[in-house]
């Protein structure tokens, strides 16, 4: 038999030019590496972008302050109570609040009536409106506490003077704090036909 060369020539051409483009599909090694090292550097970012905690934004003025007393406390045996100097070792006493439409005080004294400390919204970085609110009255009531525990009061009864919002938050404030409160009295004074009263507010 005769093998036609020609034949065979145009066929091993053909396998020829077929193996170049085949080969030209594979990746070559450089860039194998550069698409594996852009995953890790993707997942840290992933991972740095989730462990990074949001920063919060913090209130302004005597709230900002405000908030981190209030953060700080919490039950009685994870508040933090620094003992006082003079310290008058009172373990009872008498917490006076001071109610008004614009302000509230806390005062707490022993049964003869001597101070042992005290605290009011101005006092506790509050300005203007925000201190006739019945947060700054809460503020206070637990700045107040903490410096009269100080001294060893555990055992406190409650006398609550005028109308301000505040007054009630402030009682509320005080028997989260651990404070066994013996008593909540009124003592508002209240005229009985006796001086005359004031013209009434415009409002």
């Amino acid at each position: 038999m005769v093998v036609d060369k020609t034949k065979s020539k145009e066929a091993s051409k053909v396998e020829e030019e077929v193996k170049p483009v085949t080969d030209a599909k594979k990746r070559s090694p450089r860039t194998a590496t550069k698409a594996t090292a852009k995953q890790p550097k993707a997942q840290e970012k992933s991972k740095e972008s989730e462990a990074q905690p949001v920063e919060e934004k913090q209130p302004a003025g005597g709230a900002a302050v405000a908030q981190n007393t209030l953060d700080s406390e919490g039950a009685q045996g994870e508040l933090k109570i620094k003992r006082a100097k003079n310290s008058k070792n009172v373990t009872v006493g008498v917490c006076h609040i001071s109610a008004t439409f614009n302000n509230t005080i806390v005062v707490f004294t022993d049964l003869k009536g001597n101070v042992l400390s005290w605290s009011s919204a101005g006092r506790c970085g509050f300005k203007g409106a925000r201190k006739s609110t019945a947060y700054a009255g809460q503020v206070v009531s637990v700045e107040a506490a903490k410096l009269a525990m100080g001294h060893g009061v555990r055992e406190i009864s409650i006398e609550v003077k005028g109308p301000g919002i505040g007054r009630d938050a402030a009682i509320r404030s005080l028997q989260t704090l651990g404070l066994t409160v013996s008593s909540i009295k009124d003592v508002t004074p209240i005229p009985h036909n006796g001086c005359r009263p004031r013209k009434r507010r415009y409002v």
